[in-house]
Protein backbone atom coordinates (compact mmCIF):
# COMPACT_ATOMS: atom_id res chain seq x y z
CA UNK A 1 0.00 0.00 0.00
CA UNK A 2 1.78 3.52 -0.94
CA UNK A 3 0.89 5.32 2.29
CA UNK A 4 2.62 8.42 1.19
CA UNK A 5 0.14 8.58 -1.93
CA UNK A 6 -2.76 7.93 0.04
CA UNK A 7 -1.57 10.78 2.66
CA UNK A 8 -0.91 13.40 0.08
CA UNK A 9 -4.28 12.90 -1.26
CA UNK A 10 -6.40 13.14 1.77
CA UNK A 11 -4.22 16.51 2.97
CA UNK A 12 -5.47 17.81 -0.28
CA UNK A 13 -8.79 16.85 -0.10
CA UNK A 14 -8.86 18.54 3.79
CA UNK A 15 -7.44 21.82 2.95
CA UNK A 16 -10.05 21.83 -0.19
CA UNK A 17 -12.70 21.54 2.22
CA UNK A 18 -11.45 22.92 5.53
CA UNK A 19 -10.73 26.90 4.98
CA UNK A 20 -10.44 27.47 8.60
CA UNK A 21 -7.94 24.77 9.35
CA UNK A 22 -6.10 26.72 11.81
CA UNK A 23 -9.41 28.10 13.65
CA UNK A 24 -11.00 24.89 14.50
CA UNK A 25 -9.63 22.54 17.84
CA UNK A 26 -7.42 19.59 18.11
CA UNK A 27 -10.57 17.80 18.95
CA UNK A 28 -12.55 19.08 15.68
CA UNK A 29 -9.79 18.49 13.44
CA UNK A 30 -9.57 14.98 14.58
CA UNK A 31 -12.78 14.17 13.49
CA UNK A 32 -12.45 15.85 10.24
CA UNK A 33 -9.46 13.16 9.43
CA UNK A 34 -11.04 10.22 11.55
CA UNK A 35 -14.25 10.77 8.86
CA UNK A 36 -11.78 11.31 5.62
CA UNK A 37 -9.61 7.97 6.59
CA UNK A 38 -12.77 5.96 7.59
CA UNK A 39 -14.43 6.99 3.69
CA UNK A 40 -11.12 5.76 2.26
CA UNK A 41 -11.25 2.46 4.78
CA UNK A 42 -15.07 1.64 3.18
CA UNK A 43 -13.18 1.43 -0.29
CA UNK A 44 -9.95 0.33 0.26
CA UNK A 45 -10.50 -2.34 2.66
CA UNK A 46 -8.06 -0.75 5.21
CA UNK A 47 -7.59 -2.51 8.21
CA UNK A 48 -7.64 -0.71 12.29
CA UNK A 49 -3.72 -0.59 12.34
CA UNK A 50 -3.61 1.13 9.15
CA UNK A 51 -6.26 3.02 10.05
CA UNK A 52 -4.78 4.37 13.11
CA UNK A 53 -1.40 5.12 11.29
CA UNK A 54 -3.49 7.15 8.79
CA UNK A 55 -5.06 9.23 11.42
CA UNK A 56 -2.17 9.79 13.29
CA UNK A 57 0.33 10.89 10.02
CA UNK A 58 -2.64 13.50 8.66
CA UNK A 59 -3.37 15.16 11.95
CA UNK A 60 0.66 15.49 12.92
CA UNK A 61 0.70 16.96 8.97
CA UNK A 62 -1.61 19.36 10.19
CA UNK A 63 -0.71 20.37 14.07
CA UNK A 64 2.25 17.83 14.58
CA UNK A 65 5.86 17.28 13.14
CA UNK A 66 4.62 15.48 10.39
CA UNK A 67 6.38 12.70 9.86
CA UNK A 68 9.02 13.59 12.49
CA UNK A 69 6.04 13.45 15.07
CA UNK A 70 6.56 9.60 15.81
CA UNK A 71 10.12 9.76 15.84
CA UNK A 72 9.51 12.56 18.57
CA UNK A 73 7.16 10.73 20.54
CA UNK A 74 10.09 7.86 20.40
CA UNK A 75 11.59 7.84 23.86
CA UNK A 76 14.19 5.09 22.78
CA UNK A 77 16.01 7.80 20.08
CA UNK A 78 17.87 10.44 21.14
CA UNK A 79 19.00 12.44 18.21
CA UNK A 80 16.95 12.92 15.00
CA UNK A 81 18.76 14.33 11.95
CA UNK A 82 17.07 15.65 8.47
CA UNK A 83 19.11 16.13 5.79
CA UNK A 84 16.66 17.11 3.48
CA UNK A 85 13.26 16.47 3.01
CA UNK A 86 14.12 13.33 1.52
CA UNK A 87 16.72 11.85 4.55
CA UNK A 88 16.17 11.00 8.09
CA UNK A 89 18.41 9.59 10.02
CA UNK A 90 17.91 9.02 13.72
CA UNK A 91 20.32 7.65 16.67
CA UNK A 92 19.08 5.16 19.15
CA UNK A 93 21.56 3.47 21.60
CA UNK A 94 24.35 4.77 20.11
CA UNK A 95 23.91 3.91 17.10
CA UNK A 96 22.73 6.29 13.40
CA UNK A 97 21.04 4.95 10.85
CA UNK A 98 18.74 6.00 8.62
CA UNK A 99 14.79 5.64 8.63
CA UNK A 100 12.23 5.24 5.89
CA UNK A 101 10.68 8.58 6.11
CA UNK A 102 10.31 11.44 4.05
CA UNK A 103 8.91 15.12 4.24
CA UNK A 104 5.68 15.52 1.11
CA UNK A 105 8.02 18.25 0.16
CA UNK A 106 10.90 20.73 0.83
CA UNK A 107 8.32 23.31 1.70
CA UNK A 108 6.56 21.01 4.08
CA UNK A 109 10.07 20.89 5.85
CA UNK A 110 10.79 24.24 5.68
CA UNK A 111 7.00 24.60 7.41
CA UNK A 112 7.83 22.34 9.88
CA UNK A 113 11.01 24.70 10.81
CA UNK A 114 9.67 27.70 10.76
CA UNK A 115 6.75 26.14 13.33
CA UNK A 116 9.07 25.36 15.14
CA UNK A 117 11.98 28.46 15.70
CA UNK A 118 8.60 30.97 15.95
CA UNK A 119 7.33 29.08 19.30
CA UNK A 120 11.18 30.18 20.71
CA UNK A 121 10.77 33.90 19.44
CA UNK A 122 13.43 32.80 16.43
CA UNK A 123 13.92 33.73 13.32
CA UNK A 124 15.51 32.02 10.14
CA UNK A 125 15.16 33.25 6.38
CA UNK A 126 17.70 33.06 3.50
CA UNK A 127 19.49 36.18 5.16
CA UNK A 128 20.01 34.57 8.47
CA UNK A 129 20.40 30.87 7.51
CA UNK A 130 20.97 29.43 10.86
CA UNK A 131 19.58 29.17 14.26
CA UNK A 132 19.05 27.31 17.49
CA UNK A 133 15.71 26.92 18.72
CA UNK A 134 14.20 24.13 21.23
CA UNK A 135 11.03 22.02 21.35
CA UNK A 136 8.39 22.52 24.50
CA UNK A 137 9.72 19.22 25.66
CA UNK A 138 13.27 20.95 25.86
CA UNK A 139 14.68 19.12 22.75
CA UNK A 140 17.64 21.34 21.15
CA UNK A 141 16.82 21.81 17.49
CA UNK A 142 19.57 23.64 15.17
CA UNK A 143 18.33 24.39 11.67
CA UNK A 144 20.60 25.21 8.40
CA UNK A 145 18.96 26.71 5.31
CA UNK A 146 20.05 26.95 1.82
CA UNK A 147 22.29 28.01 0.39
CA UNK A 148 24.15 27.47 3.17
CA UNK A 149 22.81 23.59 3.13
CA UNK A 150 23.23 22.70 -0.42
CA UNK A 151 21.14 19.55 -0.44
CA UNK A 152 17.71 21.24 1.16
CA UNK A 153 16.96 22.29 4.87
CA UNK A 154 18.56 20.80 7.54
CA UNK A 155 17.43 19.90 10.89
CA UNK A 156 19.12 18.15 13.78
CA UNK A 157 16.87 17.87 16.76
CA UNK A 158 19.04 16.39 20.40
CA UNK A 159 16.14 15.32 22.37
CA UNK A 160 16.71 15.10 26.41
CA UNK A 161 15.12 12.01 28.52
CA UNK A 162 11.58 12.92 29.70
CA UNK A 163 13.39 12.64 33.32
CA UNK A 164 16.59 14.08 33.84
CA UNK A 165 19.20 12.28 34.61
CA UNK A 166 20.64 12.43 38.27
CA UNK A 167 24.05 10.86 39.78
CA UNK A 168 22.80 7.57 40.63
CA UNK A 169 21.84 7.05 36.42
CA UNK A 170 25.29 7.94 35.49
CA UNK A 171 27.00 5.72 38.07
CA UNK A 172 24.99 3.14 37.38
CA UNK A 173 25.82 3.24 33.25
CA UNK A 174 29.23 3.35 34.85
CA UNK A 175 30.22 7.14 33.45
CA UNK A 176 31.32 7.82 36.69
CA UNK A 177 32.49 5.89 39.76
CA UNK A 178 30.83 6.92 42.78
CA UNK A 179 34.35 7.75 44.71
CA UNK A 180 34.81 10.46 41.99
CA UNK A 181 31.19 11.36 41.86
CA UNK A 182 31.12 11.53 45.89
CA UNK A 183 34.08 13.81 45.04
CA UNK A 184 32.63 15.54 42.71
CA UNK A 185 29.50 16.32 45.58
CA UNK A 186 31.60 17.48 47.70
CA UNK A 187 33.27 20.46 45.26
CA UNK A 188 30.05 21.45 43.85
CA UNK A 189 28.21 22.31 47.59
CA UNK A 190 31.73 23.67 48.70
CA UNK A 191 32.12 26.20 45.57
CA UNK A 192 35.16 25.36 43.42
CA UNK A 193 34.54 26.80 40.32
CA UNK A 194 34.22 24.31 37.51
CA UNK A 195 34.36 23.59 33.70
CA UNK A 196 33.46 20.59 31.97
CA UNK A 197 35.30 19.74 28.48
CA UNK A 198 34.00 16.98 25.76
CA UNK A 199 33.50 16.60 22.33
CA UNK A 200 30.25 16.92 20.39
CA UNK A 201 27.67 13.59 21.87
CA UNK A 202 30.10 13.31 24.77
CA UNK A 203 27.22 14.45 27.70
CA UNK A 204 28.28 17.57 28.72
CA UNK A 205 24.72 19.09 28.84
CA UNK A 206 23.74 16.22 30.76
CA UNK A 207 27.03 16.16 33.02
CA UNK A 208 26.24 19.98 34.27
CA UNK A 209 22.69 19.17 35.08
CA UNK A 210 23.96 16.04 37.37
CA UNK A 211 26.12 18.67 38.90
CA UNK A 212 24.10 21.55 39.05
CA UNK A 213 21.39 19.47 41.11
CA UNK A 214 24.19 19.37 43.57
CA UNK A 215 23.84 23.13 44.65
CA UNK A 216 22.29 23.95 47.79
CA UNK A 217 18.42 24.80 47.36
CA UNK A 218 19.14 28.09 49.65
CA UNK A 219 21.16 29.75 46.71
CA UNK A 220 20.42 32.26 43.80
CA UNK A 221 21.39 30.69 40.93
CA UNK A 222 21.03 32.44 37.03
CA UNK A 223 21.48 30.08 34.14
CA UNK A 224 22.74 31.38 30.57
CA UNK A 225 22.66 29.60 27.16
CA UNK A 226 22.13 29.77 23.65
CA UNK A 227 18.84 27.51 23.71
CA UNK A 228 16.98 26.74 27.40
CA UNK A 229 18.24 22.86 28.09
CA UNK A 230 19.28 22.59 31.87
CA UNK A 231 16.65 20.98 34.19
CA UNK A 232 17.54 22.83 37.89
CA UNK A 233 14.88 21.05 39.78
CA UNK A 234 16.03 21.74 43.42
CA UNK A 235 17.05 25.24 43.37
CA UNK A 236 13.52 27.37 44.10
CA UNK A 237 15.48 30.90 43.41
CA UNK A 238 16.64 30.59 39.73
CA UNK A 239 16.63 32.83 36.76
CA UNK A 240 17.09 31.16 33.64
CA UNK A 241 18.25 33.56 30.57
CA UNK A 242 18.22 32.60 26.95
CA UNK A 243 20.48 34.28 24.07
CA UNK A 244 18.16 36.30 21.40
CA UNK A 245 19.01 36.62 17.41
CA UNK A 246 18.79 40.00 15.94
CA UNK A 247 15.90 40.80 13.63
CA UNK A 248 15.21 40.85 9.98
CA UNK A 249 16.94 44.67 10.27
CA UNK A 250 19.65 43.31 11.81
CA UNK A 251 19.12 44.78 15.26
CA UNK A 252 18.04 43.27 18.77
CA UNK A 253 20.24 40.44 19.18
CA UNK A 254 21.37 39.68 22.89
CA UNK A 255 24.91 37.21 23.35
CA UNK A 256 25.75 35.40 25.95
CA UNK A 257 27.85 37.84 26.69
CA UNK A 258 25.41 40.05 27.08
CA UNK A 259 23.44 38.29 29.42
CA UNK A 260 26.69 37.14 31.54
CA UNK A 261 27.26 41.10 31.91
CA UNK A 262 23.03 41.51 33.14
CA UNK A 263 23.96 38.48 35.33
CA UNK A 264 26.50 40.46 37.53
CA UNK A 265 23.64 43.20 38.38
CA UNK A 266 21.28 40.12 39.42
CA UNK A 267 23.16 39.16 42.52
CA UNK A 268 23.75 35.47 41.67
CA UNK A 269 25.33 33.32 44.22
CA UNK A 270 26.29 30.88 41.03
CA UNK A 271 26.47 31.54 37.07
CA UNK A 272 26.62 28.99 34.97
CA UNK A 273 26.65 29.40 31.31
CA UNK A 274 25.43 26.69 29.34
CA UNK A 275 28.47 26.25 26.28
CA UNK A 276 31.53 29.13 25.84
CA UNK A 277 32.63 29.50 22.48
CA UNK A 278 34.64 32.85 21.96
CA UNK A 279 34.66 36.05 23.52
CA UNK A 280 32.17 35.93 26.57
CA UNK A 281 34.77 33.61 28.09
CA UNK A 282 36.42 36.24 29.29
CA UNK A 283 33.32 37.49 30.64
CA UNK A 284 32.57 34.55 32.43
CA UNK A 285 36.47 34.22 33.54
CA UNK A 286 36.26 37.76 35.19
CA UNK A 287 32.98 36.73 36.77
CA UNK A 288 34.41 33.83 38.27
CA UNK A 289 37.23 36.28 39.67
CA UNK A 290 34.68 38.51 41.12
CA UNK A 291 33.79 36.46 43.88
CA UNK A 292 30.86 34.48 41.86
CA UNK A 293 32.27 31.50 43.37
CA UNK A 294 30.92 27.75 42.27
CA UNK A 295 30.27 28.90 38.39
CA UNK A 296 29.89 26.40 36.17
CA UNK A 297 30.48 26.24 32.32
CA UNK A 298 31.18 23.48 29.44
CA UNK A 299 32.89 23.98 26.33
CA UNK A 300 34.15 21.73 22.96
CA UNK A 301 37.27 20.06 23.47
CA UNK A 302 39.48 16.45 22.75
CA UNK A 303 41.20 16.93 26.49
CA UNK A 304 41.48 18.91 28.80
CA UNK A 305 44.64 20.72 27.65
CA UNK A 306 42.92 21.57 24.42
CA UNK A 307 40.06 22.85 26.70
CA UNK A 308 42.77 25.51 28.49
CA UNK A 309 44.20 26.32 24.73
CA UNK A 310 40.64 27.01 23.56
CA UNK A 311 39.88 29.34 26.62
CA UNK A 312 42.56 31.02 25.54
CA UNK A 313 41.85 31.45 22.11
CA UNK A 314 38.21 33.05 23.00
CA UNK A 315 39.81 35.03 25.38
CA UNK A 316 42.24 36.54 22.75
CA UNK A 317 38.56 36.93 20.51
CA UNK A 318 37.25 39.02 22.91
CA UNK A 319 40.35 41.21 24.12
CA UNK A 320 44.01 42.19 23.40
CA UNK A 321 45.60 40.75 26.28
CA UNK A 322 48.86 38.84 26.54
CA UNK A 323 49.03 35.26 26.54
CA UNK A 324 50.88 35.02 29.65
CA UNK A 325 47.56 37.41 31.16
CA UNK A 326 45.25 35.31 30.03
CA UNK A 327 46.92 32.12 31.72
CA UNK A 328 46.83 33.87 34.98
CA UNK A 329 43.20 34.85 34.39
CA UNK A 330 42.68 31.08 33.78
CA UNK A 331 44.42 29.68 36.57
CA UNK A 332 42.83 31.77 39.10
CA UNK A 333 39.25 31.39 37.94
CA UNK A 334 38.60 27.92 36.82
CA UNK A 335 39.45 24.98 39.54
CA UNK A 336 38.43 21.97 38.51
CA UNK A 337 38.34 20.59 34.82
CA UNK A 338 36.35 17.56 33.87
CA UNK A 339 36.82 15.95 30.61
CA UNK A 340 33.92 13.59 28.89
CA UNK A 341 34.62 11.27 25.87
CA UNK A 342 32.18 9.35 23.88
CA UNK A 343 34.13 6.29 23.24
CA UNK A 344 34.30 3.78 20.28
CA UNK A 345 31.70 1.32 21.95
CA UNK A 346 29.16 4.22 21.89
CA UNK A 347 29.20 4.61 25.51
CA UNK A 348 29.96 8.58 27.08
CA UNK A 349 32.51 8.21 30.39
CA UNK A 350 34.11 11.24 32.61
CA UNK A 351 37.52 10.19 31.10
CA UNK A 352 39.82 12.64 33.62
CA UNK A 353 39.61 15.12 36.33
CA UNK A 354 42.08 17.59 36.92
CA UNK A 355 42.59 20.46 39.70
CA UNK A 356 44.07 23.55 37.67
CA UNK A 357 46.71 25.08 39.41
CA UNK A 358 48.90 28.44 38.73
CA UNK A 359 50.98 29.66 36.13
CA UNK A 360 54.40 27.69 35.85
CA UNK A 361 57.04 28.48 33.61
CA UNK A 362 54.72 30.19 31.47
CA UNK A 363 52.09 27.43 31.13
CA UNK A 364 48.89 26.69 33.26
CA UNK A 365 49.37 23.44 35.74
CA UNK A 366 47.21 20.50 36.05
CA UNK A 367 47.35 18.30 39.05
CA UNK A 368 45.19 15.46 37.31
CA UNK A 369 43.12 13.66 40.41
CA UNK A 370 41.06 10.77 38.30
CA UNK A 371 42.00 9.06 35.23
CA UNK A 372 39.41 6.77 33.29
CA UNK A 373 42.22 3.20 33.12
CA UNK A 374 40.96 1.25 30.24
CA UNK A 375 41.34 -2.51 30.56
CA UNK A 376 40.44 -4.71 27.50
CA UNK A 377 36.87 -5.42 25.99
CA UNK A 378 34.01 -8.08 25.85
CA UNK A 379 33.51 -9.93 23.03
CA UNK A 380 30.71 -7.79 21.83
CA UNK A 381 32.68 -4.71 21.72
CA UNK A 382 31.98 -2.92 25.01
CA UNK A 383 34.81 -1.26 26.59
CA UNK A 384 36.31 -2.63 29.90
CA UNK A 385 37.84 0.07 32.07
CA UNK A 386 37.12 2.43 35.01
CA UNK A 387 37.88 5.94 36.73
CA UNK A 388 40.52 5.51 39.30
CA UNK A 389 42.62 8.03 40.99
CA UNK A 390 45.53 8.65 40.48
CA UNK A 391 47.04 9.01 43.51
CA UNK A 392 47.47 13.07 43.56
CA UNK A 393 46.23 14.91 46.43
CA UNK A 394 44.11 17.93 45.83
CA UNK A 395 46.32 21.20 46.85
CA UNK A 396 43.28 23.69 47.31
CA UNK A 397 41.53 22.72 50.01
CA UNK A 398 40.97 26.35 51.12
CA UNK A 399 36.92 26.51 49.70
CA UNK A 400 36.10 22.90 51.42
CA UNK A 401 37.59 24.00 54.56
CA UNK A 402 35.78 27.25 54.79
CA UNK A 403 32.45 25.34 53.77
CA UNK A 404 32.99 22.69 56.68
CA UNK A 405 33.66 20.10 53.95
CA UNK A 406 36.29 17.39 54.33
CA UNK A 407 37.44 16.43 50.63
CA UNK A 408 40.21 14.14 52.56
CA UNK A 409 42.68 12.46 50.26
CA UNK A 410 41.79 11.14 46.92
CA UNK A 411 42.30 7.26 47.61
CA UNK A 412 44.78 5.75 45.53
CA UNK A 413 43.22 3.07 43.73
CA UNK A 414 45.78 0.86 41.98
CA UNK A 415 47.11 3.61 39.70
CA UNK A 416 50.61 3.51 38.98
Amino acid sequence: MDYDKIVKTLIKQLRETLDLMHSISNEELIEYVEAAVFDLAKEEKLKSNDIKYLVERIFNAFRGYDVLQPLIDDKSITEIMVNNHKEVFIERDGRISQVDIKFESEQKLEDIIQAIVSRVNRVVNESSPIVDARLSDGSRVNVVLPPIALKGPVMTIRKFPEHPLTIDDLIAFQSISQEAADFLHKLVVSKYNIFISGGTGSGKTTFLNVLSNFIPTHERIITIEDSAELQIKNVPNLVSLETRNANTEGKGEITIRDLIKASLRMRPDRIIVGEVRGAEALDMLQAMNTGHDGSLSTGHANSTKDMLSRLETMVLNGAELPVGVIRKQISSAVEIMIHLMRLRDNTRKVVAISEVLDVVDGDVELNPLYEFVEEGETENGKIIGKLVSTGNQMRNKSKAQLAGITVGKVEEAGMK
